[in-house]
């Protein structure tokens, strides 16, 4: 017979080794683990990336939506998910032009905007009703109306894409960035234009800085101004940096002190983002935004130029559905008819 020492150190050294065994299946196993889920996720084959696109449809301009949803699509081969916005008596119509059109094998959400939102946050102003259009605002509400995706790019209707969506999608955000937008100030071959029909490119020509509020702000009224018509958002840094309520919160200041006004450059939705994402914003490239084609009946852009932008945008009174506008043809290219034939184009021969 064993003495109980001996038999009570056979049982602590089973014991050490026991727990010696489990140690150390658990610190090998672990990072096969790790890596096993890490080449799952980064797998490329097995999901393709989506670009969610958000672009709204409004009622008497459905046609732009429509033609910018079909430069889109026809210009990549990338896993588009187009989210159409609109109002709840516009949705019928928009539901039914892309589902009785070639635009019928798109991938889309349609998703309704409830103007409720914006109750008390808006000043009526008169000179320029069409910008205190409820979808104008849209763009303060994406991570409201866009739920699953961490990147997403809101375009204006009034936009053509010619060239692969997926290269603004892959627009690169600096850390803390919330969104990307195009400078008034970035390329030389716009400052003939702004100087030619008298635009702003500054924050002087959006901002009332005879306002206190304005000039407590400490941004320098010489300081270049965004254009808001094409963004790249991150949708964690957005909800992160509440940056929809930074943005209510300017709205209601403007109603209480007339801040900002149509009358100047850029009409109610832009003035709030100047102030609230200024210094705060990365750069789409230039060439993905080309603008102000709508600020003028007569002043043109050289072909070869158009020929080469990656996204036409008719910011500006004069849209290429109605007359008189330039560059039509571009925006022709993409138009699709309405197939109820309730939205019709303006020409002079009509």
């Amino acid at each position: 017979i064993l003495p109980l020492v001996s038999v009570n150190q056979i049982l602590l050294l089973l014991l050490v080794l026991t727990v010696c065994a489990i140690l150390y299946n658990k610190v090998h196993r672990v990072p096969l683990a790790l890596r096993n889920e890490t080449e799952d996720l980064e797998s490329p084959e097995e999901m393709e990336e989506e670009i969610p696109v958000v672009i709204c449809a409004a009622a008497g301009r459905m046609g732009a939506a429509v033609a910018a949803i079909s430069s889109i699509y026809s210009n990549t081969e990338a896993n588009v998910l187009f989210y159409i916005v609109g109002l709840k008596t516009t949705i019928p119509h928009i539901r039914k032009w892309i589902e009785n059109s070639k635009l019928k094998e798109i991938k889309f959400k349609v998703v309704e905007f409830n103007p409720m939102v914006l109750k008390g946050k808006i000043r009526q102003d008169a000179s320029r009703p069409e910008l205190l259009q409820p979808l104008n605002f849209v763009r303060f509400y994406l991570p409201l109306l866009i739920q699953k995706h961490e990147k997403v790019i809101y375009l204006d209707d009034d936009v053509i894409v010619q060239g692969d969506i997926q290269e603004l999608f892959d627009t690169k955000l600096a850390p803390g960035h919330a969104a990307a937008f195009s400078d008034d100030c970035d390329l030389p071959s716009t400052h003939e234009m702004v100087r030619s029909v008298g635009m702003q490119n500054t924050y002087m020509g959006f901002l009332d800085y005879r306002k206190q509020a304005i000039r407590d702000l400490g941004i320098s009224p010489s300081t270049c101004s965004f254009n808001p018509g094409v963004i790249v958002a991150n949708m964690t840094e957005w909800k992160h940096q509440r940056i929809t309520k930074q943005l209510e919160k300017w709205m209601q200041r403007n109603v209480e002190e007339n801040l900002y006004s149509s009358t100047l450059g850029g009409g109610v939705a832009t003035p709030p983002m100047l102030i609230v994402f200024h210094g705060k914003y990365s750069s789409v490239n230039p060439m993905w935004h080309i603008r102000h084609l709508g600020w003028s009946p007569d002043a043109r852009y050289s072909e070869q130029f158009l020929q080469e932008a990656k996204l036409l945008h008719w910011n500006g009174r004069y849209k290429p559905w109605d007359y008189p506008s330039v560059h039509t043809d571009l925006w022709e290219n993409w138009f699709i008819p309405d197939p109820s034939g309730k939205f019709k184009l303006t020409r002079p021969e009509s």
